[in-house]
């Protein structure tokens, strides 16, 4: 028994060697001096960065509103650590539940317009826990095809049937509810602005959808919140449907300036949460640093509009500008702007060639998206000067005319 036992685990281990090594992708970039992942910066995360010691802009960022070195949200994280330490060593189901995370929830369902919030670790965690929760064997999750990764995980991990629709097209949407029994529970989950191409969903006929199937909404605001809706409430407010959308997802790690994430909704749903979502109830709590950042950061974007104005200001410039000189940015309507190049070599390239000439963005290349896809992700802060977007573009354009992309 002993002996087959040790068969048996030198067979596995051999098969798992056999599969790290048959990916050669990354070493195959590697060689050709092109792999754009894993980029060590050396300083804050701001417009402009240090990268081997050199300074870089900064247009690869999810910090919209520029707040991740506002010294209110610095001091509110210094103070946290004073008063808590530096973690809650548990999950907050059992010891891990701090006063400030209540406060945190409290202060989050009163500016998306939720009766209540849950606060996660991470936003990944808020969909890899919610969709399985909430779904059984025979209900239906339906995706919009171009949503998040942490949503498909959360697919897999829920027993519910998944179908999905083409990216904000209303009339597959309606084909998909079409094909679900009316007794089972049916959630749609969106994305409100979408984390690649920029554009934002069709929620009002999302919505109208939802009530003519008797289905519920989930939308995913990670990259909505701080950018649309009034003070930057996200989707659901920008298109005032939030008391018709179900849940409210969000993240931290974008406007907000910390780490962690959230879901609100009415009071009995959050509270059917804290006892079935598997990610919240076995995972530590988030750190109290990151919760007191994120109640400074609530606090900033209410009593400093104008970062909001600004961010749309910068928005509306960019996207002007690249289109006068001939970039395709497909759908865009927000600060994440993709600049299509539809070849995975010439994607390498660009964003090689765009650092070595101090500006970072990040290359979005296949499997991620299909091949006549590809794409670099530039992406615009409130604290951009106009001065470095021209700087960006006109750098864009000229090695993109090199390349042959233009």
């Amino acid at each position: 028994m002993i002996l087959s036992d040790q068969v048996s685990s030198i067979c596995n281990t051999n098969l798992l060697q056999e599969k790290v090594a048959h990916f050669t992708r990354a070493e195959e970039i590697k060689k050709a001096g092109l792999y754009p992942y894993f980029r060590v910066i050396e300083s804050d995360q701001d417009t402009e960065v240090t990268i081997n010691h050199k300074k870089v802009l900064m247009f690869g960022s999810n910090s919209y509103l520029g707040l991740t070195n506002h010294p209110d949200i610095k001091k509110a994280a210094i103070n946290a650590i004073n008063k808590y330490g530096s973690g809650c060593a548990g999950s907050r189901f059992l010891n891990g539940t701090l006063d400030i995370h209540l406060e945190l929830e409290e202060k989050l369902a009163d500016f998306v317009g939720k009766e209540a919030a849950l606060v996660f670790s991470t936003g990944f965690q808020v969909n890899i826990g919610v969709i399985p929760a909430l779904l059984g064997r025979h209900d239906y999750l339906i995706l919009d095809d171009l949503d998040h990764a942490s949503i498909i995980e959360g697919s897999r991990l829920s027993f519910a049937k998944t179908l999905k629709y083409k990216h904000n097209d209303l009339a597959s949407l309606e084909k998909q509810l079409q094909l679900c029994e009316t007794d089972k529970i049916k959630l749609i989950v969106t994305e409100g602005i979408f984390s690649m191409e920029g554009d934002i969903a069709c929620l009002p006929g999302i919505i109208e959808l939802a009530e003519k199937y008797n289905a519920s909404v989930m939308v995913d605001d990670a990259h909505s919140l701080g950018v649309i809706g009034e003070c930057g409430r996200g989707a659901s407010n920008h298109f005032n449907v939030t008391d018709k959308t179900d849940l409210i997802m969000g993240t931290f790690s974008k406007s907000l300036a910390s780490i962690g994430g959230f879901i609100a909704a009415d009071q009995k749903t959050i509270n059917y949460l804290q006892h079935h979502a598997r990610s919240l109830m076995f995972s530590a709590s988030i750190s109290p640093a990151a919760t007191a950042s994120v109640i400074a950061a609530l606090e900033i974007i209410k009593n400093e509009p104008e970062r909001i104005d600004s961010l749309w200001y910068n928005t509306n410039f960019a996207l002007t500008e690249l289109k006068r000189v001939g970039f395709d940015t497909g759908n865009a309507q927000t600060p994440i702007i993709p600049i299509y190049v539809r070849d995975d070599l010439k994607t390498f390239q660009l964003a090689k060639m765009l650092l070595d000439n101090g500006i970072f963005v990040n290359p979005v290349a296949s499997p991620a998206v299909a091949k006549e896809n590809t794409l670099i992700r530039f992406s615009l802060m409130a604290t951009h000067t106009r001065e470095q977007i021209e700087i960006a573009i006109e750098k864009l354009y000229k090695i993109s005319k090199k390349l042959q992309i233009l």
